[in-house]
């Protein structure tokens, strides 16, 4: 299986410009830990993850760093320091050096980046523009599906494409859920806020052509972690 066999294809990103509480904002909103960062062109040029944002002075949860340590610091570092905790903006704040893959990257090559760069999701790419991301979940449940079935053939990737459509037809929030297809088997993966989202991702399996059969393992929140979560 390959990246683009798992990957959500609704990307919250953001711009050079965007401000640090409105990323901070998305995060909540969307439950994600990081967006990737485009430029004027929709080129990825950095990624801003939670752990940019923790080390802040809003926090309370500012680094001290002691008065001697920053004597053998070097000039450009300390500055560095204070720019990623002080910053206002995305570009302040993002890391630049981002890791991406590519459409058809084998989830094997995924999973040994997020790995060994200790991340949590990477940005799939296609000429540096972002067309997806796959997360340490799409991850999983494609090595899942991908245990007991074959390499997804064409006619998978059109008919996960097809019920995606079918998806946001049927107002389903596409960030919180994953659909792997493979033999046209379709797995549905992740969790919805009512019992009517779960019911009209099933309905929306079925009614797309090719399907061979169902497994549905979407969770649905309880009503009071509902009011939690979007607690104003």
């Amino acid at each position: 299986m390959q990246a683009k066999d798992v990957m959500s294809t609704d990307v919250v990103t953001v711009g050079l410009e965007t401000s640090v509480r409105d990323i901070a904002r998305r995060l909540v909103e969307h439950r994600i830990s990081a967006v990737p960062v485009l430029d004027r062109d929709d080129l990825v040029v950095g990624i801003v993850s939670e752990g940019d944002l923790i080390r802040r002075p809003e926090t309370g949860a500012e680094r001290q760093i002691s008065w001697w340590l920053r004597l053998f610091a070097e000039p450009a570092e300390n500055a560095r320091d204070y720019v990623k905790s002080h910053g206002l903006k995305a570009e302040d704040v993002m890391t630049g050096d981002v890791i991406t893959v590519s459409e058809d990257a084998p989830l094997e090559e995924v999973a040994t980046l997020l790995e060994r760069h200790r991340i949590k999701r990477v940005p799939v790419v296609r000429d540096r523009k972002v067309v997806g991301i796959v997360s340490r979940a799409n991850l999983l449940h494609g090595l899942v599906a991908g245990a007991v079935a074959s390499a997804p053939t064409t006619n998978d990737r059109e008919i996960r494409e097809a019920l995606h459509g079918a998806l946001a037809e049927a107002g389903v929030r596409k960030e919180f859920v994953s659909v792997v297809v493979c033999d046209g088997v379709v797995q549905l993966w992740g969790v919805v806020e009512t019992g009517a989202e779960k019911s009209a991702m099933r309905v929306a399996a079925e009614n797309t052509p090719g399907v061979k059969r169902i497994e549905d393992h979407v969770g649905v929140l309880p009503g009071t972690l509902r009011a939690v979560l979007w607690a104003e």
